[in-house]
Order: C-alpha cells, then structure tokens, then sequence
C-alpha cells in the first residue's frame, strides 16, 4: 500500500509540472489555427464586396485641415449589416452600447503586460488615428500638415465559428497617394477588426486569443493581421544595421513587416503595446536607407526614406 501511494505521489508531481506546460501548448496551436482559418474567412469576405467604403450615414464638423471630424455615428454597425453581414456569416450584431453582448471582453492585455478597457471608438485603438501635427518633408523644403480624421465608434459582431469581433470603420477610406514621399495610412485603412477567439473567456491577451485584422483601400482591398514579435529584433542606424535574415534567425515563420504591417501595428498601437521605438522598419537595406518603409511611433505617417543615418528599429511580424 505505501509503494502505491508513493506512485500516485509521484504521478500527481509530474502532472502538476507537467500539464500547465502541455495546456498552454494545445491553447497556442490551437488559437493559431482558429486565427488563420479566421484570417482566410475574413480574406474571402472582403475579396467579394465590390467597395469597402460609403456605408452608413455621418454627422460632424470639418477639421481645421478641412477634412471630416466625426466623434458620433453608427457607420460601424451599418457597415456589418449592410455589407460584412451578405459576404460572411454572421450569428449576432451589436451596436456600440452593446459590445458585451457580443461576447467582447472588458479588458484585454497588450504585449506591454498590463490590462487596458476593450477600445470603444477609433481613437482608443491609438490617440493619433484622429489628429495629429507633422513637420513633413516636401521635396527640398518642409511643410506643417494638420490632420483630422473620423473618431467612429465601433460596433461588434460574433461569427458562426464562435468569435467576438469589434470592428472599427473608416466610411471615407481612399487608394489614393498623399504629400510628396508620405503615405498616411490611416486615410487608406477602410476596416479594422479586433477579435477575441473565445469571447469573454481568458486569457484575452494581445498575441493568444485576441488580434487583429486591417482591411487597406476600398477597392482591391489589402487583409493583414500581423502578430509581432514582443521585442524589437535589432536596432540601431540605418547605416549600421542590416535586416538580412534578422527576422528568420528568430524564427522561420518571422518576417519582415510590410508598410500596411506596419500601420496595422500603429493604428492598433494600445491594443497590441510595446510600440515605443521611435521608428519600426521594413524593406531591406545596408549602408543607406533609399528603399526603407518605416513608421514614426506614435503617429501614422507611413514613410519612404530618402536620407542619411537616423536611428531606427527591426519589429519582425508573422501571419
């Protein structure tokens, strides 16, 4: 008898070690399988609207730069009803008092590690995705460019695979180019989708259970989801560091970002956190920086680089 108690000991040891561990691994592989498979869904949908902006109707004022500033509407949940909902199946939508209903939790925890309220409008994803100031360079002279962008609220919807997801919507979005060697992104950026894999269940963390999903152009519409590395990969220069194989030495899956990566990251900057570098960097070079993307943190200015050393940082992303 005491052998066979010392046995179930034993076994009862191990398993307390072990089975944590083998848990998180199966919630890992298979928060990574229902997110591709929720990308691919997501993809197919957006693949057959003919236009992702215009939906819902707006009320506001006109910014000082005499675009739009809207803080009150509800195109975010028109946008589900009138377009999402015919090209993807859809259970159950809420309005923007409503998010709870939709399994969306009260919190969730960035990769910074401290938890932060669930964003309820456009600019709690990031301050900057409304307005801000930006001395841009505008060929051999600078210029000061003001923004004022929509404030939509977001509504909330849950999929027939079981996922809570907030979408935030951008009625305005447009393809086109902007200021000289600048491209604001958040003018391309038509839908941005926060989901969470299990609804309220935890661990509602930023990189497990929840992510995100940014739809760029309204037509011909670019799907991303980056999931980036917690830290940065390298930092540096741009004529001291080189982004050849910095990602894959990390991981084979890792890669480096694209410039809608990239603003996906920032227009989602509170929600994924750790975004404290001053700038983030795609593209490849060496000893200069004339075919770099890069991103200023916090803003959204996406940019290409066409000057000499400036300090710069590597943030590998997979899908």
């Amino acid at each position: 008898m005491a052998e066979i108690l010392l046995s179930l000991t034993i076994i009862g040891v191990v398993a307390a070690i072990t089975l944590p561990s083998l848990t998180g691994n199966i919630n890992e592989r298979t928060w990574n399988t229902q997110r591709k498979a929720l990308y691919a869904r997501f993809s197919q949908a957006v693949a057959l609207m003919p236009s992702l902006n215009g939906f819902g109707t707006l009320e506001g004022t006109i910014g000082s730069s005499g675009s739009q500033s809207i803080t009150e509407d509800n195109v975010a949940e028109t946008f589900v009803t009138a377009g999402l909902s015919k090209v993807l199946k859809i259970n159950n939508i809420c309005d923007n008092e409503h998010l709870a209903d939709c399994g969306i939790p009260e919190k969730v925890t960035p990769l910074s590690g401290t938890a932060i309220s669930f964003p309820a409008k456009m600019s709690e994803l990031n301050e900057n995705n409304i307005s801000f100031t930006h001395l841009a360079a505008a060929g051999s002279s600078y210029s000061t460019i003001q923004f004022d962008k929509l404030d939509t609220k977001a509504a909330a919807f849950e999929t027939a695979n079981g996922e809570s997801v907030a979408v935030f919507y951008n009625p305005v979005c447009t393809s086109s180019m902007d200021e000289s060697n600048m491209i604001l992104m958040q003018n391309k950026m038509c839908a941005n989708f926060v989901y969470d894999l299990n609804g309220t269940k935890g661990p509602n963390t930023y990189g497990k259970d929840v992510g995100v999903i940014t739809v760029f152009y309204p037509t011909d519409s670019l799907v991303v989801s980056p999931q980036p590395y917690p830290q940065d990969a390298a930092s540096g220069t741009s004529a001291s560091i080189s982004v050849s194989g910095v990602c894959k030495n990390l991981d084979s899956e890792y890669r480096l970002p694209t410039k809608e990566d990239l603003a996906s990251l920032v227009i989602n900057k509170n929600i994924v956190g750790n975004l404290s570098a001053p700038r983030y960097v795609s593209s490849s070079f060496t000893s200069n920086a004339s075919n770099m993307w890069y991103l200023h943190v916090p803003t959204i200015g996406c940019y290409h680089m066409e000057w000499g050393d400036v300090d710069v940082s590597i943030r590998c992303v997979k899908r």
